[in-house]
């Protein structure tokens, strides 16, 4: 979600510009499984292989079929370019990246490629897989630079692209009966990355052994949903998920054949090769008019992702297998959120914060804008931390731990605080996370990344760095981060030091804070609720009665 923000300050960002391609390094020249290739070295010392690929491309028979493995190649490969989006809509900044107008399709379906960051002459080095976010409909690897986590931390870092959208998540009755009932295609691909790096990843200075799984929103998601899938057992041994949740979408629904979900599988099909169509006529389908079927205002793309098909997903859904230890990959656990995850998208709702001349931002309501961010990010948490956390742990899985993203420190001008319109908002924490602050665009991140807070957020970055590379290499973050069997707690990160929180928040405490809290209008208390509500298998139902609605 983090370009849709960008969009709109794209005045105060500038457009990010095209990167040079590095001149190949010697010293990076390795032979793999898949064959002989050379990288290059970025700045920060780090051995850097891009576009490397883990599985064939998911064109013409394999457009909606599981991933396969990638074919090696003769000669040296120059892997010095960055890999070619998926196909996704283009909007703002993402757009002169992407080569296409906003609201237009970009990227192309030969895209299952992945980026290797690692320590010069690495060997046996824990591995960290990074899966990106964009809400299962965009995003691409080269939105991520993992170069200084790698040298950071001692680790391998491995950036992985996978399908988006309606060609990653695609449940229709002629895919099952020609042979297979998966409809997380960009689930296999995960699946595929992680057994290519199970079998390549030692060439690179890897331990195939150590394996951390770590991503953001759709990521920590997809991180949720591997832990719930069969086929993904012994591919990773530790698991990061940030900002994410357990949801997902039973196959009836996803298809049309019951309830009501946005753009059903089986409507679309019927308008894009007609009502018996098989799979060869779906496969058959121009790529722009799968998306075209999608695609509605400004080229957003909505759709059931994360689908219960009983074949890559228990057909009851991820949170139900957390229940047993015997129905998940019980591997060792961080899962957090930040404190003001929805300020990311409240600050772009004209009913909360003004936007004069496109440029100014002005809260209209402090106090509405604060109480209803806060709730949000609270509901966020209970749905993505505490009661993921409770059911493993009560399902007797005792390697769990929370934490809470605090950092608010950003810059101000006359145009806009950061600090009071964004917050701790939803990906703040990427940043820190790689110890890399060119993240919001070229023009932005010097105005919320200053060198007034230079000291405070370098050191934050460094702290959370070495817990997550302590958690990749040992599969626990430390004796000062408690675990949630201890007695509910997460750490919280902000400048200044890190601290345990304590406190699970739960459905009642919830429901009385909001009830009670004079700073929302009644009517508004029920919008708040429904506005953080999942239809499906996300425990979010759970907050129906919340308030007198």
């Amino acid at each position: 979600m983090r370009l849709i923000l960008l969009c709109v300050l794209v005045a105060l960002s500038g457009c990010a510009q095209r990167e040079r391609v590095p001149d190949p390094a010697p010293e990076t020249r390795i032979n793999t499984p898949q064959g002989r290739l050379i990288g290059y070295v970025a700045d920060s010392g780090a051995h850097v292989w891009r576009a490397i690929p883990f599985a064939a491309p998911p064109v013409g028979a394999l457009r909606w079929a599981p991933a396969e493995p990638a074919a090696g190649w003769t000669g040296e490969r120059q892997a010095v370019t960055r890999p070619m989006a998926c196909p996704q809509m283009a909007n703002g900044l993402s757009a002169d990246l992407l080569g296409a107008d906003a609201g237009e399709l970009a990227g192309q379906e030969d895209c299952l490629y992945l980026d290797v960051y690692a320590p010069p002459n690495a060997r046996d080095l824990p591995v960290m897989v990074w899966i990106h976010g964009g809400g299962n409909t965009w995003g691409w690897a080269d939105q991520y630079n993992g170069a200084q986590l790698a040298m950071d931390q001692n680790a391998v870092v491995v950036v992985v692209q996978y399908r988006l959208g309606p060609l990653g998540f695609f449940a229709h009755q002629a895919l099952r009966e020609a042979g297979s009932d998966i409809a997380n295609f960009a689930l296999t691909d995960h699946v595929a990355a992680l057994s290519w790096v199970q079998a390549n990843i030692a060439s690179y200075g890897g331990d195939p052994g150590t394996v951390t799984l770590f991503g953001e929103s759709a990521g920590g998601t997809n991180i949720a949903a591997l832990m719930a899938s069969p086929l993904a057992s012994g591919l990773f041994h530790r698991a990061i998920m940030q900002s994410g949740s357990a949801s997902s979408v039973p196959r009836d629904v996803a298809e049309g054949r019951l309830g009501e979900a946005a753009n059903p599988s089986m409507v679309i099909a019927q308008d894009l090769a007609g009502p018996r169509a098989t799979a060869d006529d779906l496969r058959a389908v121009p790529v722009e008019a799968v998306y075209a079927a999608y695609a509605g205002p400004g080229g957003r793309i909505d759709l059931p992702t994360v689908i219960a098909d009983g074949a890559s997903l228990p057909d009851t859904g991820v949170m139900t297998a957390f229940n047993d230890l015997e129905t998940f990959n019980a591997v060792p656990l961080i899962l957090g959120t930040n404190r003001d995850e929805t300020k990311l998208y409240n600050a772009l709702d004209e009913d909360y914060v003004a936007r004069h001349f496109g440029l100014f931002f002005r809260i209209r309501d402090r106090e509405l804008y604060d109480a209803i961010n806060e709730y949000q990010a609270r509901i966020w948490a209970l749905n993505g931390v505490d009661e993921i956390a409770d059911t493993m742990v009560a399902a007797g899985h005792d390697e769990v731990w929370a934490y809470r993203f605090d950092w608010d420190e950003g810059g101000s001008n006359i145009f806009l605080d950061t600090t009071e319109v964004f917050g701790a908002m939803h990906s703040m924490e990427i940043p820190f996370v790689f110890n890399h602050f060119e993240f919001f665009g070229p023009r932005l991140d010097p105005f919320v990344f200053t060198d007034g807070n230079a000291e405070g957020r370098e050191a934050l970055a460094r702290e959370m760095g070495s817990y997550w590379g302590r958690f990749a290499r040992q599969g626990d973050p430390g004796a000062s981060w408690r675990r949630w069997s201890e007695g509910p707690a997460r750490m919280r990160f902000d400048t200044g030091g890190s601290a345990m929180l304590d406190g699970r928040l739960t459905n009642e405490a919830l429901a009385a804070a909001i009830n009670g809290d004079s700073r929302i209008p009644q009517g508004r208390r029920c919008e708040l609720v429904a506005s953080m509500q999942g239809p499906y298998f996300d425990d979010t139902n759970a907050l129906g009665p919340l308030t007198s609605c």
